[in-house]
């Protein structure tokens, strides 16, 4: 866990490095990464947003040889796949791995239940708004195949959400990412681009709270 917070604070040095390593091959490990975020509802804790940003102002810098539009169709195939993938799951498998104890000990059942309470209480737009909620865009897809929602509503959605996603985190990485207030202090605007993504979630489990209180 330490390693993880350290590559999602310092994600643009773990860049530098995994493209100076793996040169061509860096497209494939960031597609798999974003796509086993949302694809694999077991690792919801995996970098998205700030991943963009880094890998888009990298693509900026000519020194390191990346294609931005390149970037952008890979995220864009990532995020929808990947979505895909977990409603699958969660219409294929959802009732019969929630009744296995490996699951629910590997599944953040706190969060899940958030996730569906913030799918019953918007609908089909959760499915939008999720894409832009760490942690709670791993689980709208499992939420909604579970609750019958036919997958082509669920694409349309998905399809929307994953462009604006994807043009809102690789547009800023590329158009301010290599400023030079913003490289020097990468990592706390890595951290206030967290800190920014999960205000909507924080919010909405101090509101569920309050209610359940009041409701005791």
């Amino acid at each position: 866990m330490g390693y993880l917070i350290d590559f999602v604070l310092h994600i643009d040095s773990h860049l530098v490095n995994i493209v100076n390593t793996f040169g061509g091959s860096t497209y494939l490990i960031l597609f798999a990464i974003v796509f086993v975020e949302t694809g694999a509802v077991i690792l919801p804790f995996l970098p998205g947003d700030s991943l963009l940003f880094a890998a888009a102002a990298l693509a900026a810098n000519p020194a390191y040889g990346l294609h931005i539009w390149l970037f952008v169709a890979i995220f864009l195939v990532a995020a929808i796949g990947g979505d895909s993938l977990n409603f699958y799951l969660g219409r294929r498998t959802g009732a019969a791995l929630s009744g296995r104890s490996w699951f629910n000990r590997l599944i953040n059942k706190e969060r899940l239940a958030q996730s569906e309470k913030f799918f019953r209480k918007h609908g089909p737009i959760a499915i939008f708004l999720g894409r832009f909620l760490p942690i709670i865009r791993t689980f709208v897809p499992f939420v909604a195949a579970g609750s019958q929602f036919s997958y082509r509503r669920f694409l349309k959605y998905n399809v929307s959400a994953a462009i604006t996603w994807v043009v809102i985190c690789c547009g800023g990485g590329y158009f301010f990412g290599n400023i030079a207030f913003v490289k020097d202090h990468f990592s706390a605007v890595v951290l206030g681009i967290i800190v920014v993504s999960l205000i909507p979630a924080v919010v909405g489990w101090l509101r569920m709270t309050i209610q359940t209180r009041r409701a005791k």
